[in-house]
């Protein structure tokens, strides 16, 4: 079996108040971005409305397509070129609009202001505004029943410490990674809420490792200090982080890659989420229940730290 950084010493609960620092500015940064656009860039998923997917022969500058677009009448389309080559075109109306009568207009525009360019249908979708309404409060919920079950199971398989220190860091790996997708301008969609319960998925059976490392080590190192135990099981369990996240992570590299488009916001979220879960589980969840630990003991009157 391949094993990496054996024997390591690393101090990790030294600098875990610095840990602390670097999340609560990347979970400050989301809030504010969220309260001052108004939450996520959702798609037609979650907002009802028409998307259209089209294709050229010749590759259009997007300021060409969205200027035939509105001589034809068609104000307020979002556009997003994309396509290897750069020539297919993302065109989003929130209005529910036939998807045939709006490719017809669409194509009539575009070669209309471009002679001789062939315009193609790949991909149509729509969606009623309740029904969008209605699945993003599904997705919601999706995401918090995940990780009250997630709670739920730690708890009772673990500790109370560890359930905690679990699902904050939990908490934090989906909200960091939604705050990735609104710095780079992505849209939430229901492809992206697959992607965030995969990681909340991938990110708990990491921290669960490190955790069974981590009672197994407390209990034969009872007389050390608690972060002394906690460094130790964290290093042992390393290797196996580091293995089985970078491949993962170089997996969504390939999906990202070569993916196409319809696996893009999935598989870059699943990039960042990975990266994030990695870091947590190094950092913020043992760290999280250590604190918690200490605060425990000396409730009890135990001297600890």
């Amino acid at each position: 079996m391949i094993q990496l950084l054996v024997g390591t010493k690393f101090p990790f609960m030294r600098y875990r108040r610095v840990a602390y620092v670097m999340s609560a500015v990347l979970i400050l940064a989301t809030v504010v971005w969220l309260v001052s656009r108004g939450g996520p860039r959702y798609s037609v998923d979650f907002t009802g409305g028409t998307m259209l997917q089209i294709r050229t022969s010749t590759v259009l500058a997007a300021d060409q397509v969205r200027a035939a677009l509105e001589e034809a009448g068609l104000r307020g389309v979002e556009l997003q070129q994309t396509g290897d080559q750069h020539d297919e075109y993302m065109l989003r109306v929130k209005a529910e609009q036939n998807s045939e009568d709006l490719f017809s207009t669409v194509r009539q525009a575009i070669t209309r202001r471009a002679p001789g360019v062939n315009v193609e249908l790949r991909r149509s979708e729509l969606v009623g505004p309740k029904v969008g309404s209605e699945l993003r409060e599904k997705a919601i919920w999706a995401i918090l029943g995940s990780l009250a079950g997630i709670l739920i199971y730690v708890g009772v398989r673990y500790e109370f410490k560890f359930a905690l220190g679990a699902v904050v860091a939990l908490f934090h790996d989906v909200f960091a990674t939604l705050g990735f997708l609104c710095f780079t301008n992505r849209e939430v969609s229901l492809t992206v809420i697959a992607a965030l319960l995969t990681i909340a998925g991938f990110s708990i059976n990491d921290k669960v490792v490190v955790f069974d490392r981590i009672r197994e080590r407390s209990k034969a190192l009872r007389k050390e200090k608690h972060s002394i135990a906690m460094d130790i099981a964290v290093n042992e369990t390393l290797s196996r982080t580091v293995i089985t996240n970078t491949t993962v992570f170089l997996s969504a590299v390939a999906l990202l890659v070569w993916g196409g488009d319809v696996l893009q916001d999935f598989s870059f979220a699943t990039l960042i989420g990975i990266l994030i879960g990695t870091y947590s589980s190094v950092y913020l969840a043992s760290a999280l229940a250590l604190d918690i630990w200490i605060w425990l003991d000396r409730r009890k009157g135990i001297q600890a730290e």
